[in-house]
């Protein structure tokens, strides 16, 4: 049986703003384009969302249901260092992760061994570190698939996780509205409706074959999906980009001294992980992350082909003296360069004759 999380972060873009700048917090926001130049909503925070905003809507329309909403310009670099480091605890569960975008994933953790494979536990640390760590709130859903893990997500938001044990799987489909099946927009469900179909339980009265001769492809679909039937594998398409171990100290550790004390183990662990990792990743750089006793975070690299102690007690040096307090949390970690990924850009490349120019200006770092 497969264990698939869904993490979804909570009005991803709203939240990045609201973290950045706590004063918005229990303000009306959103993030999209201007409301006097056709601009269009892209996310907007909770406060908003009570007054009919959401996103896709025009900002003039936002506006008007909410003549107080703030509409923020993107910050895109924010956003996309939120979701890189949102990915790099995802990776630290299971090398099985489908990005969907920049604010969600699909983790498969069926073979995980951290809590004893509780994908549960595993939902909740996850949730938990993204929160202490990045400062934004993520949502989970725990099931057997894909289909009902992106439902489950959605059931307890904000800041929260939802589960569907195997067992329960007929009794929770039956009763979701056919809306939730991925593909049945506004259109497919009138069509629905005009044969009192309303709920994945009233697609149960009907066979595949039926189902297929009245809705083509989307028949089959509607057959497996209502019937908590979801046989996708994940899509990993996207490559890791750095590993790294980290401790949180139930004691705060109160010199550097103490920080560096703690290296030894941390480095031993990295090391470990490190030979599990195929050779299409190239080190090229080491780091360290520190977190201190007001929660604040540091991280410092330099480059690197190898783990060195020696590097990592440099590094530790120089940030303890960033703030010089208490030390809550010490990261170990390394950067990677994917070979597979060049690989793969000189074969695109060299099978164009037309781009034989910018290959060579891309290996020689000109392009």
């Amino acid at each position: 049986m497969r264990k698939i999380i869904h993490c979804d972060a909570d009005c991803f873009f709203a939240a990045v703003e609201m973290r950045d700048d706590p004063s918005l917090t229990h303000r009306p926001i959103a993030v999209g384009g201007s409301s006097d130049r056709r601009g269009v909503i892209s996310t907007c925070n909770y406060e908003a969302r009570r007054y009919g905003v959401h996103s896709a809507m025009p900002s003039s329309t936002a506006k008007r249901l909410c003549p107080d909403l703030l509409i923020l310009p993107h910050r895109m670099d924010a956003y996309k260092d939120a979701s890189e480091k949102m990915r790099a605890i995802f990776y630290e569960y299971t090398e099985l992760v489908e990005p969907l975008s920049l604010d969600e994933a699909f983790l498969d953790v069926s073979d995980a061994k951290v809590h004893r494979g509780s994908a549960t536990l595993i939902a909740q640390e996850i949730r938990q570190r993204i929160k202490d760590e990045i400062g934004i709130t993520v949502s989970a859903g725990i099931a057997p698939n894909k289909f009902l893990a992106k439902v489950a997500s959605d059931w307890n938001k904000p800041n929260g996780q939802f589960v569907i044990p195997p067992d329960q799987v007929p009794a929770f489909v039956a009763q979701l509205p056919v809306k939730k099946i991925y593909g049945v927009g506004k259109a497919m469900a009138a069509k629905l409706a005009e044969s009192n179909i309303f709920t994945c339980g009233d697609l149960h009265k009907f066979s595949i074959f039926e189902l297929s001769q009245r809705y083509g492809q989307m028949g089959s679909r509607l057959y497996k999906l209502s019937r908590g039937i979801d046989e996708r594998e994940l899509t990993v398409d996207r490559r890791r980009k750095s590993l790294s171990v980290e401790n949180t100290f139930s004691h705060d550790l109160p010199t550097l001294e103490n920080c560096l004390h703690e290296l030894p183990p941390l480095s031993q662990q990295l090391a470990i992980r490190l030979r599990r990792v195929d050779d299409d990743y190239k080190v090229v750089k080491l780091f360290v992350k520190l977190k201190f006793s007001d929660f604040s975070i540091t991280t410092i690299e330099r480059s690197a082909s190898a783990v060195s102690l020696i590097e990592l007690h440099s590094l530790c040096a120089e940030a303890y003296q960033r703030k010089n307090l208490p030390v809550r949390l010490i990261g170990v970690g390394v950067r990677f360069i994917d070979l597979q990924e060049g690989n793969s850009f000189f074969q695109l490349e060299l099978f164009n004759g037309n781009n034989q120019h910018r290959v060579e200006k891309y290996r020689h770092g000109l392009d």
